[in-house]
């Protein structure tokens, strides 16, 4: 692959980065400007947004006709990274999870009817959205197959009973896509379906407290309990929710792996400034041997995830599944963050452990990285199938038709 951008993609990720740099991180030193969720404050929300939108910068990801500014991904791949070098960053550019992967999701399998009723308002930023799968033991987490909630026909509705839980987003979403089990089928017994907030049959048992910081929305556990969906708001063909949630997450996956190299950077960002003018015995800190060797590790580290998350994003363009790939990138970034992050605390002290720089934050938020959308002991699991499987070809490079 060709690993220059083309213009109008570097474009975008130019704008995103001086957005970035004249609005964003200079409103992570305003203490107003925090919720009591750790993340950026409602009305500092919408005004970013505003702006946002105004400067032509608002939905990169969903094709223009929809209201997007239709990016392919190898673009969505650069402007996201430079989105999350601030921890404000995606939620403003409405690109953040879960809406960022519901949103793309509708975008290619709703009907018109469907996404006029369900995606628009979420373009638009007008509401926020959940997706609604996993479950308290013995239901599916990373094993879909393992689903307890079910869906019953009753006429052209559909009646849902069940138990979710770690539900990102959910406090304050409007939209839900919901998974259930409609027959005991092994590949065709699960299907997707929309609800919305105000219909009966459903509640937010609670919040689940986490290390945080949190998404806005939380992490919440639902019960369902005769919740009743019209048969039009069916996703899908009835048995094609697992097709769904694989169109899903793995276009899901990568864009966490864009936006968690943009906190690795500005990890390194933070602590190559401190120790660019620390001095320690007479000298900076940079001069030093021992920790030039820590930065240099770790910004290898992050151009190692940069590539195998731009591979992945072009052989998703070309049309390929890239399951390895994403799989792959999902597990190196998932690691690379946590080694920026805890490499750049270190260089910082004292300066680092506390909340002076968002370090500790991002430290926090970025535990999570090896456990969202699937392990990453299960994504090992995948790839090394595939190896099994392909044997030297699993390393094979593509060719031009």
């Amino acid at each position: 692959m060709d690993f220059n951008l083309n213009p109008r993609n570097e474009s975008y990720r130019k704008r995103i980065r001086d957005f970035v740099d004249q609005e964003l991180l200079p409103l992570e030193q305003n203490a107003d400007a925090y919720d009591e969720h750790e993340n950026i404050a409602p009305d500092y929300l919408e005004k970013m947004r505003a702006k946002a939108k105004q400067q032509g910068l608002w939905c990169l990801q969903i094709p223009e006709d929809l209201g997007g500014q239709g990016l392919d991904i190898v673009g969505m791949a650069a402007c996201y990274e430079e989105m999350n070098r601030s921890i404000f960053g995606p939620v403003v550019f409405n690109a953040a999870a879960p809406d960022d992967g519901n949103m793309t999701v509708l975008a290619k399998v709703a009907t018109k009817a469907q996404q006029e009723r369900w995606l628009k308002p979420m373009v638009e930023g007008r509401v926020r959205s959940s997706f609604v799968m996993t479950e308290p033991a013995p239901g599916c987490g990373s094993d879909p197959g393992m689903m307890q909630t079910t869906a019953t026909r009753k006429g052209d509705r559909w009646v849902i009973q069940g138990h979710k839980h770690f539900i990102t987003g959910a406090a304050e979403a409007s939209h839900f896509i919901l998974i259930a089990r409609t027959s005991d089928d092994t590949r065709k017994g699960l299907s997707a379906f929309l609800f919305h907030k105000d219909d009966p049959g459903w509640e937010i048992v609670r919040r689940i407290p986490i290390m945080g910081p949190e998404e806005h929305g939380g992490h919440c556990e639902l019960k369902f309990d005769g919740l009743e969906i019209p048969d039009e708001n069916r996703l899908m063909e009835v048995g094609d929710g697992l097709k769904l949630t694989q169109i899903r997450l793995g276009t899901a996956r990568l864009t966490h792996c864009m936006r968690w190299l943009g906190l690795a950077r500005r990890s390194l960002e933070i602590a190559t400034e401190y120790v660019d003018n620390r001095e320690s015995f007479g000298q900076p800190l940079a001069q030093r041997e021992g920790v030039q060797w820590l930065l240099g590790e770790a910004a290898m580290e992050i151009q190692i995830g940069r590539l195998l998350t731009m591979h992945a994003a072009w052989k998703l363009d070309q049309g390929d599944f890239a399951r390895k790939e994403v799989s792959m990138a999902k597990v190196a970034v998932a690691d690379t963050l946590h080694k920026a992050v805890d490499t750049a605390i270190q260089l910082c002290g004292a300066r680092g452990y506390s909340k002076d720089t968002p370090l500790e934050w991002i430290y926090r938020y970025a535990r999570q990285a090896r456990l969202v959308d699937g392990a990453s002991e299960v994504h090992k699991m995948v790839f090394s199938k595939t190896l099994l499987a392909e044997r030297t070809d699993f390393w094979h490079w593509g060719v031009e038709a």
